[in-house]
C-alpha cells in the first residue's frame, strides 16, 4: 500500500525543464544542472567564504542562499542544489563533526561498538537555519528554476562515523559489516531518522527535488550493498514517497551497482562517467524498470576545451536520446558524473551549459 500522501504547499514552477524530464512532458530545453556546481570553481563564492567555516556557511541561511543562487546567476543551469555538506545533519544532530581543510569531515568519536551506535543522536527536531536559508533562495528563482535539496545516504554517514573520517579503504566499515553485522544494522537503522527528518525539514521548506548522494558506496560489491545498505535507502525513498516530489539517487564508482540502487525507489538514477549512459540504463531498467538518467560528463572534460567539450557532451546527449527510444530510459538530465573540481574555470562551466542547452 502506498504511503499516505501529502498535500503539496510549494510553489507552482512553469515549464521547469528539470521536472517536466522527470514527468515524461518534453522539455523546452535539455535540463542541466552540475554537482558542486555552489562552491571552490566560483571567484565570488571564496570571497565570500573568507573567514567562515564549511560547516559554519550552512548554517548561515543568508549565506547558503546567496552561494546556492551564485551558480544560477553566471550559468543559467536549470536548477539550484542546496548549498550543504553531507555531515549536516549530524551536526544538527549534535554529533560532534568539523570539516578539517584537505581532508574532509572528521568525527570526534568514532563509532565502534554498539554502545557508540546507541549513544550516536537523532536529529528529530527542526533546522530552522537551513529552511530560513530556502526560504530566501525561492525568492529570487524563476518559475522554471527548480531547487534541489539532498541528504547524504546512510550508508556514506556510516563510513564517516564508523572511520572517524574519510578513508581511502573503509577497512572499520567493512569490518563492522561483516564481523558484527546486528552492530551495523542498528547504525544504519538509527541513521535512517536523521536523514529522513534532514530531507523532510528541506521538503517542508519548498524545494522541488532531493538527491540522495552515497559517495562510497562504489567501494561496496553488488552483494555487500544489497544486503548491507539497500533496504536502509529504499526506507528512506519509501518514507519520502508521500511528498511527491521527485528523488533522484547517485553514487560514485557504482557502475556495477546501479542496478541494486534503482531498486530503491527513485525516480531518477545518477550515473557516474565510468559507465555509458545507454549501457546504464539497460542496467537500471532491466534491475526495475526504465528510470529517468542524470549525468554523465566527466568532470575532467571542462578542462579540455570547447571542442572537445562539445563532442562529449553530444556523445552524451546520443546515448541518452539511444536509451530512450529503446524504452530503457524516461527522460535525461544532464550533470556531470560527479562533482565540480575545484580549479575548474567558471567561464568552461557557462561554456558547457550553454552547449548542452544548444
Amino acid at each position: 500500500m502506498c504511503p499516505e500522501t501529502i498535500p503539496s504547499t510549494r510553489r507552482t514552477l512553469n515549464n521547469a525543464p528539470i521536472l517536466d524530464a522527470v514527468s515524461g512532458t518534453t522539455p523546452t530545453r535539455t535540463p542541466v544542472w552540475f554537482m558542486r556546481q555552489a562552491g571552490r570553481s566560483l571567484p565570488e563564492y571564496l570571497k565570500l567564504r573568507e573567514g567562515i567555516s564549511m560547516l559554519d556557511s550552512c548554517f548561515q541561511p543568508e549565506l547558503l542562499a546567496e552561494i546556492t543562487l551564485q551558480p544560477v546567476r553566471r550559468h543559467d543551469v536549470d536548477a539550484a542544489i542546496l548549498f550543504s555538506d553531507i555531515v549536516v545533519p549530524l551536526r544538527a544532530a549534535g554529533v560532534e563533526v568539523e570539516i578539517v581543510p584537505g581532508r574532509g569531515p572528521v568525527l570526534a568519536h568514532p563509532i565502534r561498538t554498539r554502545a557508540d551506535v546507541d549513544a550516536l543522536p537523532i536529529l528529530d527536531h527542526d533546522v530552522p537555519e537551513v529552511a530560513a536559508g530556502i526560504a530566501i533562495i525561492l525568492e529570487e528563482l524563476n518559475d522554471q528554476q527548480a531547487l534541489i535539496g539532498f541528504a547524504g545516504a546512510p550508508f556514506t554517514l556510516a563510513s564517516y562515523l564508523v572511520e572517524g573520517g574519510p578513508s581511502k579503504n573503509h577497512e572499520r566499515t567493512k569490518a563492522m559489516m561483516h564481523g558484527d553485522p546486528a552492530t551495523w544494522h542498528a547504525l544504519m537503522e538509527r541513521l535512517v531518522p536523521t536523514v529522513v527528518n534532514f530531507l523532510e525539514v528541506q521538503i517542508d521548506a519548498g524545494i522541488d527535488a532531493m538527491q540522495l548522494f552515497d559517495s562510497w558506496a562504489g567501494f561496496l560489491t553488488a552483494r555487500d550493498y544489497e544486503r548491507y545498505v539497500l533496504p536502509h535507502s529504499t526506507e528512506i525513498f519509501s518514507r519520502i514517497e508521500r511528498h511527491r516530489i521527485p528523488r533522484i539517487h547517485f553514487g560514485v564508482g557504482t557502475g556495477e551497482l546501479l542496478g541494486s540502487m534503482s531498486r530503491a525507489g527513485s525516480e531518477v538514477m545518477g550515473v557516474d562517467w565510468r559507465v555509458p549512459l545507454d549501457t546504464a540504463a539497460r542496467r537500471i531498467s532491466a534491475a526495475s524498470g526504465p528510470r529517468v538518467l542524470q549525468g554523465n560528463l566527466d568532470p575532467a572534460m571542462l578542462f579540455a576545451g570547447t571542442a572537445a567539450l562539445s563532442e562529449e557532451i553530444a556523445r552524451i546527449k546520443a546515448e541518452a536520446d539511444a536509451a530512450i527510444a529503446a524504452g530503457d530510459a524516461r527522460g535525461h538530465i544532464f550533470n556531470l558524473g560527479h562533482g565540480v573540481l575545484p580549479n575548474t574555470n567558471a567561464e568552461d562551466i557557462t561554456e558547457a551549459v550553454r552547449i548542452i542547452h544548444s
